[in-house]
């Protein structure tokens, strides 16, 4: 089912977004930034303002030096753009400060930037460092592993159904699992109507079972 790679996670997900290019330090930055861009927004919509972002010169020292409203003209339509526009201002000063520039090495101080999540950080930690250190669970990793009963009772939070899966699945598997479940999700098991009748999940999966 995810054979194709063909799920807009595959086309424009976050690790398509920043410039391979770029300087080490610079990738890192960006990498960090469609994170935070992509909370609450599709794919498509966190890719392009990448883009934009990209081409006015995506740097630490460039967002520091861009007004807010210029700031949030180029971030919109992004979901929650106002409150991103001031997230991203106070992490890129952190980094600026505390971090000469670069992005923290680790989970614990990369939850502690504004507007940085569990999933951020751990997606962070394997896109940016290539450290695997935990499962990023979004709204779709959390939606079809509980539908899929692969945690032991109903988890209410992806944090939980986090530390639910880790305690089971063999770490080899955690850097790829939200790749594979965000595109399924996508295209498949999706958060109303699922399509059941298509997924090759069906005849085992209980949710299915109960439709």
């Amino acid at each position: 089912m995810r054979r194709n790679r063909d799920a807009p996670v595959d086309e424009m997900g976050v690790d398509k977004c920043y410039d391979t290019s770029a300087p080490p330090q610079v990738m890192r930055y960006q990498v960090l930034l469609s994170l935070m861009l992509s909370s609450q927004t599709k794919d498509q919509v966190t890719s392009a303002a990448m883009l934009r972002l990209r081409q006015r010169g995506l740097t630490v020292d460039g967002i520091l030096q861009m007004d807010d409203a210029t700031l949030g003209q180029i971030i919109y339509p992004v979901g929650f753009w106002r409150n991103k526009v001031k997230y991203i201002k106070q992490t890129t000063a952190i980094l600026k400060q505390k971090y000469g520039g670069d992005i923290p090495r680790t989970v614990e101080e990369l939850v502690q930037l504004p507007g940085v999540g569990p999933k951020m950080a751990h997606l962070a930690m394997n896109i940016a460092w290539d450290s695997v250190c935990g499962i990023a669970v979004d709204t779709h990793v959390h939606r079809i592993t509980n539908r899929l009963k692969w945690v032991k009772k109903e988890t209410k939070h992806p944090e939980e159904t986090r530390v639910a899966l880790e305690e089971w699945l063999p770490r080899d598997l955690w850097r790829e699992l939200n790749w594979l479940l965000v595109g399924f999700g996508q295209q498949t098991c999706l958060p109303v109507n699922p399509r059941c009748n298509e997924c090759l999940n069906q005849d085992i999966c209980p949710a299915a079972k109960r439709r």
